[in-house]
């Protein structure tokens, strides 16, 4: 992973960076050198100039941050709706078994919100929302989970 929050920089290191290219903005205003900006902002020269020539086409207001690069494509209430459907099960949605994979939820995502994702940005809409990738264990039809219940509060802590 390139950053650690899973993609993409804090808006505090947005905000960061940006200050860092209005301090080369008002540097260029002076007239001052790229080589020079480069050594005192700590950055490449070949920052400089790129940061040179948009503000050289579009001012003080081409430095400034674009915001995230990839905003979410599902807003918080939509993400709530399909966590709805998520619930409902994989049966409820015309799959014979109880398994969810991001091909299904790409698929409901498509039905239910007319938005075609990839799989990989289903996974990182599912991660950035908590949810995780999971295994589940096979389970005998005729489990009685209050036997079980029982059973570890009862017998368990004996045998320990």
């Amino acid at each position: 992973m390139r950053y650690a929050q899973g993609g993409g920089l804090t808006a505090e290191r947005r905000q960061f960076r940006e200050r860092i290219r209005f301090e080369a903005g008002e540097r260029f205003a002076r007239g001052e050198r790229n080589a020079v900006i480069a050594k005192e902002l700590r950055v490449s020269e070949r920052s400089v100039e790129r940061w040179r020539r948009a503000w050289r086409e579009g001012g003080r207001a081409a430095l400034a941050s674009a915001g995230p690069p990839k905003l979410p494509k599902l807003s918080d209430d939509r993400f709530a709706e399909l966590e709805q459907e998520l619930a409902r099960g994989p049966a409820e949605h015309g799959w014979e078994d109880q398994r969810w994979t991001l091909a299904r939820i790409r698929a409901l995502i498509l039905w239910r919100f007319d938005l075609d994702v990839s799989p990989a940005a289903v996974w990182r809409l599912l991660h950035r929302h908590g949810w995780s990738w999971q295994s589940p264990a096979r389970r005998a039809m005729e489990r009685d989970e209050h036997a079980v219940e029982l059973w570890k509060k009862d017998v368990w802590p004996r045998a320990e």
